[in-house]
């Protein structure tokens, strides 16, 4: 019998969960279920519950003091944060200082066992910084991420800010329920609102054109780096 999903497909599909982008790296295409009209890859929503499912399991087997989660862009800083706080988890907005994982001398330095990051692409040093000392690396990936260095991944529209409320959100509750610190979905407290930011609409539409920005001007290296990706004899282990 078939696992249902962990809330109503229709929510998946209201929050634009699955939607990607036009750009697809090699080790994202496993996960995309077909190309819309206008371009953009649309994500399998099996993949991503499933993924949440092992993210949430995998990360109930740390100490919360052991585990760091980041984001560096507008909407997923306060989903990311807020799922911090729910698993008792450390928060690092921004771009993770270079040594923090690595330089015992540095500071802020903290030896870390596990490392949630929210765009592989905008959190380049933090993976770099926790592959260094062989710290494992969760990640949410759009189509347009490299998943190189990374452990497990969860295939998702990591810009939207529904979307991410909505990823975070599920995390959280599934990493309480492995801990045993809820039984079930009714005890969870928070609701995907809680995890979305809350933002005036010329911040909406600063955030869309450092989007289409940033997109323009990594196009080069992201295609570059989907050629050497293809190219590479060890394809990502998540």
């Amino acid at each position: 019998m078939e696992e249902e999903l962990l809330i109503n497909p229709n929510d998946y599909l209201k929050a634009g969960i699955h939607i990607a982008t036009k750009v697809k790296s090699a080790g994202m295409a496993k996960f995309i279920m077909k190309v819309r009209e206008d371009g953009l890859y649309l994500l399998d929503i099996k993949s991503i519950d499933a993924r949440i499912r092992v993210a949430g399991a995998m990360i109930s087997r740390y100490e919360p003091r052991d585990i760091v989660v980041t984001a560096s862009r507008l909407y997923a800083i306060t989903a990311a944060k807020r799922f911090a706080e729910v698993i008792d988890a450390r928060f690092i907005p921004g771009r993770v200082t270079p040594g923090i994982f690595t330089n015992p001398y540095k500071e802020g330095f903290s030896e870390i066992k596990l490392l949630v990051i929210s765009d592989s692409r905008n959190e380049k040093q933090g993976i770099k910084e926790a592959s260094t000392v062989n710290v494992p690396i969760i990640a949410l990936n759009d189509t347009d991420n490299i998943t190189k260095y990374l452990d497990l991944i969860i295939p998702v529209n990591n810009r939207g800010r529904r979307a991410l409320a909505y990823t975070y959100y599920l995390l959280a509750r599934e990493v309480l329920k492995n801990r045993g610190t809820i039984k079930g979905n009714d005890e969870f407290k928070y609701t995907p609102d809680d995890f979305e930011i809350k933002i005036e609409k010329r911040e909406e539409k600063r955030e869309q054109n450092y989007d289409a920005e940033k997109a323009e001007a990594d196009k080069p290296k992201e295609e570059e780096a989907t050629v050497q990706e293809s190219s590479e004899a060890k394809v990502e282990n998540a």
